[in-house]
């Protein structure tokens, strides 16, 4: 509790700082984050792509981003604050959505070759940008800590607190052997897929991502339509308790307040660190374009699926607090589509959740993935996280909900302010990189960035006229 208490408001000034620094990047490029996300990879002579395209590395970025934070942490945090609590989540994702542009921006910039693509993030970035290499390790441990352990066994515990809980709805009275079972299986798909690497969870998430966002969200606008005389209740809620003077007087709006901020930012990972990691790996012709591509991340994330959970819930039970227990997780979500769909929407939730949560651990791997080839570049040390992944995901999916949430509460706001304190140092290389690719879109031109178009920055390995010849002509 002394890490959050002390930490949000630092992070809630800096996102403040690098909104107003950048010029509120996220809502005056809203149109160019659509347009970056369709650039494609370029290819080998071969016609191999040379790394993933936007897409793929948004579509990675976001099963990471998709998953327990927006059921179950969303969940929890109506529970504890209240429908206020929402709204509070909603302006942290706007706000910190400027801190995605700039992190991931930076990625781009001091991103590395390996193989036939490239590495990068937070790590990468401390090492080239400050001239740290102590810093960038500790960075790296500390993460590799934060998703590869915490987040992962937090994401195969709601799978299997979903899944038991359904079974639980349709009359299944012990459980004990579908949870043993449950974990074996996630540990063999799990395997299967991270042992193979990037590429491999890549073409996964991006198969996968965008059918279990629809599922969700026609599964949310279900129950809004059957329920639709609740709206303007329910928006009246969360507007209203937002900023509820009588609870700030008794000292519960502050609940409210770090409710709506910490899930949220567990949700959208926004200035965490995380996403800079898979940021790096795309193939684009400007180190902005995939910042921009990384800000809309958040947006889908917050102000579309968590919305959808926190409409499910309140439409349903307009009073939340007074419905859930002490600590709901998913459970809360699940009561809300019992009681408009009975055992199948329970049955849905649990199909949803294992499809979100478990590319949430496909992409928590992709993350882990690149600073453990920051701290060396050994296949055989990759493959050896790979396995250990897996058995973090065996532990999580049988321990206490209580310990899951615990660990990645602490974690969460430590990695965060890490990345934070760095990234704000550094905002002003990513302004730069902003202006340059906004005048290039001001004449008309496709933003293309090479080194050579800023001299004075240090140890930039890529952004070559070869690192972008496919996507047309280099400018000179």
């Amino acid at each position: 509790m002394a890490w959050q208490l002390l930490g949000m408001p630092v992070i809630i000034l800096l996102g403040f700082y690098l909104t107003v620094r950048t010029g509120m990047v996220q809502i005056r490029h809203l149109p160019d984050m659509f347009r970056a996300i369709t650039d494609r990879a370029t290819r080998d002579d071969t016609g191999r792509t040379r790394s993933l395209s936007a897409f793929q590395a948004f579509a990675v970025t976001a099963s990471a981003r998709v998953g327990t934070g927006n059921i179950a942490g969303v969940a929890g945090a109506i529970a504890m604050g209240g429908p206020g609590a929402v709204f509070w989540m909603w302006i942290m994702a706007i706000l910190n959505s400027a801190a995605s542009f700039v992190e991931s921006t930076l990625a781009q910039l001091y991103k590395t070759r390996r193989f036939d693509t490239f590495k990068g993030g937070p790590a990468y970035y401390i090492e080239r940008g400050l001239g740290s290499r102590a810093g960038g390790i500790v960075f790296a441990v500390i993460f590799i800590f934060c998703f590869a352990l915490s987040f992962t066994s937090l994401q195969a515990n709601t799978i299997v607190d979903s899944v038991t809980g359904a079974a639980t709805e349709l009359g299944v009275e012990d459980t004990t052997a579908l949870t043993w079972g449950l974990a074996v299986v996630l540990v063999i798909l799990t395997g299967l897929i991270v042992i193979a690497g990037l590429r491999r969870v890549a073409r996964v998430a991006q198969n996968v991502v965008p059918v279990m966002a629809m599922l969700y969200i026609l599964l949310g606008l279900a129950v809004m339509i059957i329920h639709i005389d609740q709206l303007p209740t329910v928006m009246g809620l969360i507007f209203g308790e937002a900023f509820n003077f009588e609870a700030a007087a008794a000292g519960a709006f502050g609940t409210v307040l770090m409710a709506g901020i910490q899930r949220g930012m567990l949700s959208n990972e926004a200035g965490m660190g995380s996403v800079p990691n898979v940021a790096a790996t795309a193939d684009v012709s400007h180190p902005a374009k995939q910042g921009l591509v990384q800000s809309l991340g958040v947006y889908l994330d917050t102000l579309v699926i968590c919305s959808v959970t926190s409409f499910i819930i309140l439409f349903t039970y307009p009073d939340p607090v007074a419905t859930a227990d002490a600590n709901p997780g998913v459970e809360l979500t699940q009561m809300a589509l019992t009681s408009t769909f009975g055992a199948l929407g329970a049955v849905a939730l649990a199909v949803i959740i294992l499809l979100v949560s478990f590319t949430s651990i496909l992409g928590n791997y992709s993350y882990g993935e690149a600073n453990i080839l920051f701290l060396s570049d050994s296949e055989k040390l990759r493959k050896i996280y790979a396995v250990v992944l897996t058995g973090v995901v065996f532990v999580g999916s049988t321990i206490s909900v209580d310990i899951a949430w615990a660990i990645a509460g602490v974690t969460m706001v430590v990695i965060a302010l890490f990345n934070f304190v760095v990234i704000t140092e550094m905002s002003g290389t990513a302004i730069r990189l902003l202006k340059h690719y906004t005048a290039q879109r001001r004449d008309g031109k496709e933003p293309i960035f090479l080194a050579c178009d800023m001299p004075d920055l240090e140890n930039i390995e890529c952004w070559t006229t070869e690192d972008i010849s496919g996507h047309r002509q280099p400018h000179t």
